[in-house]
């Protein structure tokens, strides 16, 4: 309970307490949204903007720009993946411990979730260090094949999420 500065009641006790608990749902929500957010909106920025900006450029030096932009922004999506996750969970746990049930849209957000995660997993584990190993070893055509790899999945992640977020947004109305 936190006491809210400038409120005096009866015998010294505030007339006015807040309880963290009062706000963390809307905490779990702000974190669940930033989190989606910049995973979401970052595969927008690679996907139409740094990809074909970079294109022109010659293997030697796209190959390994897109690598190092790549570490950067999946840094940030390795932040931004738990947070979904937990704060996902987590919500969807307050709405089952209050009694209610999550509507049909939330378990099919959550299953897309999942899916995203997954193909993430396999972007982050599988692609990206076949890409650092070309782009290492100055093998131009492997370094290529992993990042084109790499496009088609964040292609596809990106209308995951865009659908998922279609969900978020009508999915009551929807379902």
């Amino acid at each position: 309970m936190v006491h809210v500065a400038g409120c005096s009641g009866h015998n010294g006790i505030p007339p006015t307490t807040i309880s963290f608990a009062m706000y963390l749902p809307s905490l779990l929500v702000f974190l669940h949204i930033a989190a989606a957010i910049v995973w979401i909106g970052g595969m927008a920025i690679m996907h139409f903007a740094v990809r074909p900006a970079v294109a022109q450029l010659e293997p030697p030096k796209r190959l390994p720009l897109m690598h190092a932009i790549l570490a950067r922004f999946f840094t940030m999506v390795s932040i931004a993946v738990p947070v979904l996750l937990i704060s996902g969970i987590w919500l969807m746990s307050l709405m089952m411990g209050s009694g209610g049930r999550p509507p049909v849209s939330i378990h099919v957000m959550a299953g897309v979730g999942i899916l995203m995660m997954a193909i993430y997993g396999h972007i982050r584990f599988a692609l990206f260090p076949r890409l650092r190993r070309g782009v290492t070893a100055q093998d131009w055509a492997s370094a290529a094949a992993a990042l084109g790899g790499i496009r088609k999945l964040v292609a596809i992640n990106l209308g995951l999420g865009t659908l998922t977020v279609a969900i978020a947004l009508l999915g009551r109305a929807l379902f």
